[in-house]
C-alpha cells in the first residue's frame, strides 16, 4: 500500500513538473483548460495523480478552478512573474543577513552539507535533484533566522513561485551557475558578513529571474 502511494506521488510530481515548465514557456497560454482524463491518458496515468499534480498546480497560483470550466491555466503575465522573483529577492536576502548572524554551528554544517550534495546532480544535468536540494538550502537559510513569522513568509513567498523557479534552471547553464552562487553566498556567511551575503543573494535571485525570462524567450516561439 505504502508502495503505491509513493509511486503515485512521485508521478503526479512529474506530471506537476511537466505542465509547469509548459506554463512558463507558454505552451500551454493563459486560460487554457485541463482536463483530467486527457491528462491521465497523455501521461499514461489514472486521473489520481493527475489530480493531485492539478491541485498542487493550483496552491501554486498556476491554475485555477472556474466554474462550468474546469481547471483552467491562470492569466501571469512575464511582468507579474519578475516583479514576484524581485520582492522575493529582497525577502531572501533579508534572511540570508539575519541568517549569518542568528545561525549556529550546526545550521552552518547542514548549509555547506546541502552545498556539497549538489554537486552530484549538477554534474548529472538531473534538474529535479538539484532542485529538491536547492530548495531545502533556501529552506535552511529560513529557518536559521530563528524568525518564525518571518519563516512562514518566506516559505509562502517561496510555494507561489517554486514552480517557476524551478523551470529558470533549464536555462542554459543555469543549473552550474545557480550552485557556483551558493558557494558565494556561503563564502560570506562564513566571513560572518551579513550584507555581503545579502547582496549575493539578492543577485541569486535576480539572476535566475533573468534565466527565467530567457528560457520563456527561448520557448514561446516553439
Amino acid at each position: 500500500m505504502d508502495e503505491h502511494v509513493a509511486e503515485r506521488e512521485l508521478l503526479s510530481d512529474q506530471i506537476r513538473n511537466a505542465l509547469t515548465d509548459e506554463i512558463a514557456a507558454g505552451t500551454l497560454s493563459a486560460g487554457t483548460a485541463l482536463d483530467e482524463q486527457d491528462l491521465a491518458d497523455r501521461f499514461g496515468a489514472s486521473r489520481t495523480p493527475v489530480r493531485e499534480a492539478l491541485r498542487q498546480l493550483a496552491f501554486n497560483g498556476l491554475v485555477e478552478l472556474r466554474p462550468r470550466r474546469g481547471v483552467v491555466v491562470t492569466r501571469m503575465t512575464p511582468e507579474r512573474v519578475m516583479d514576484m522573483f524581485e520582492a522575493t529577492a529582497e525577502f531572501e536576502a533579508m534572511c540570508v543577513r539575519l541568517a549569518t548572524y542568528r545561525m549556529t554551528p550546526l545550521e552552518r554544517s547542514a548549509l555547506i552539507d546541502l552545498h556539497d550534495r549538489s554537486g552530484t546532480p549538477v554534474e548529472a544535468g538531473d534538474f529535479d535533484a538539484y532542485d529538491s536540494l536547492n530548495r531545502s538550502f533556501h529552506e535552511a537559510l529560513y529557518g536559521a533566522t530563528h524568525n518564525g513569522f518571518l519563516l512562514e513568509q518566506a516559505l509562502a513567498l517561496r510555494t507561489r513561485l517554486s514552480g517557476f523557479r524551478r523551470t529558470q534552471l533549464r536555462h542554459g547553464d543555469r543549473i552550474r551557475r545557480s550552485r557556483a552562487e551558493h558557494g558565494e553566498i556561503l563564502a560570506a556567511i562564513a566571513e560572518g558578513d551579513g550584507e555581503a551575503a545579502a547582496r549575493r543573494m539578492r543577485a541569486h535571485m535576480l539572476n535566475a529571474a533573468s534565466a527565467l525570462g530567457h528560457y520563456i524567450d527561448a520557448h514561446s516561439g516553439a
